[in-house]
């Protein structure tokens, strides 16, 4: 038996809110039972488990940041509020071994010409590398997808004056770009973050603006524009959480493309402040040791940017396959033995 579209009180029932005969819009968030969109959720999720190599990438990741979280003390002010230290030496310190000592039970990864511990620096460089990767992009997204989604809602002269600033950005290569703004603002972590945001979050404002483009013909959007919502509730409720799974995928798989980038521009010398313990300094500062034998002093950085990278690449493809089912359906069907 079909559902009467009207209730008992003479209001039409829309997805995700009523709207009075009269129309005006009624939310009913509040009483609706689970809804589809937490019903994809927990799909979503469940996928997302059952792909091990995803998973495997995403306890890498949390090691790896735990092992940043609690490398050395981490002082607000003059309170500790995280007291442990993974590392056994602190990162900056000379002198505390022989120079360029291989690894060992002492120093597992050697040290390097200063006669830093090397572990201790990998450990607590994973502070840097992995907080620019999950900042910039952050901060990119918040850039990016308002105005693109803007963009593709509203359309007319605001289509084309965002757009065309998109388009032009997007004529300079990424890096090349990105080494252009760090050589005007300087070295630092934030003039680092803010000139890799300035160039990442064109990418997110374009790829939502095409997604917007398509679901705002959809018929729940015509419909709440038909009982007069108003356009910034539509956006917020309607366009944007529907429309913002690709712009997750692409993201997940950025956090790895800035951390490389950031360790490029720390091995040409543009990154962080010269002796940081940030694994692209860390590649810059040792880039001679392969020659003479003390391989251990450039390995182990670079081995934790190929481990994280590999790890969200990992993440990303399995947070593609969990957001659109059709890409993953034929590899979770041979897994099941349907």
């Amino acid at each position: 038996m079909s559902r009467n579209p009207l209730d008992g009180r003479g209001r039409l029932r829309v997805r995700g809110f009523d709207a009075d005969a009269d129309g005006g819009a009624v939310d009913e968030t509040d009483t609706a039972a689970p809804t589809p969109a937490t019903d994809r959720r927990t799909r979503a999720w469940t996928r997302f488990r059952r792909d091990r190599a995803a998973v495997a990438g995403l306890v890498v990741i949390a090691v790896m940041a735990l092992l940043a979280v609690f490398a050395r003390p981490i002082e607000v002010g003059s309170v500790v509020v995280q007291p442990f230290a993974i590392a056994p030496y602190d990162p900056a310190a000379s002198g505390v071994a022989p120079t360029y000592r291989p690894p060992s039970l002492a120093h597992p990864f050697g040290t390097d010409w200063a006669g830093r511990d090397v572990f201790s620096r990998v450990v607590y460089g994973g502070r840097f590398s992995l907080s620019i990767g999950v900042i910039a992009v952050s901060l990119a997204l918040v850039v990016g997808v308002p105005l693109g989604a803007i963009a593709g809602y509203v359309g007319g002269w605001v289509d084309e004056t965002i757009m065309r600033l998109v388009d032009v950005l997007y004529a300079f290569p990424f890096l090349v770009l990105a080494i252009a703004l760090v050589a005007v603002f300087g070295q630092g972590f934030w003039k680092l973050v803010g000139a890799l945001v300035a160039v990442g979050w064109i990418g997110y404002a374009r790829l939502i603006r095409g997604e917007v483009l398509s679901v705002v013909e959809r018929d729940y959007v015509l419909a709440a524009r038909a009982v007069g919502v108003r356009d910034r509730r539509i956006l917020a409720r309607h366009v944007v959480p529907n429309a913002v799974a690709p712009v997750v995928v692409q993201a997940t798989l950025n956090v790895g493309t800035v951390v490389l980038s950031a360790a490029a521009l720390g091995f040409l010398g543009l990154g962080l402040q010269p002796g940081t313990a940030e694994w692209g300094s860390m590649l810059s500062a040792g880039r001679d040791t392969l020659v003479g034998g003390e391989w251990w002093v450039t390995v182990f950085p670079g081995l934790a940017i190929f481990l994280f990278v590999l790890s969200i690449n990992l993440v990303g493809d399995g947070v593609r396959d969990a957001l659109d089912p059709d890409a993953g359906a034929d590899r979770y069907r041979t897994r099941e033995g349907r």
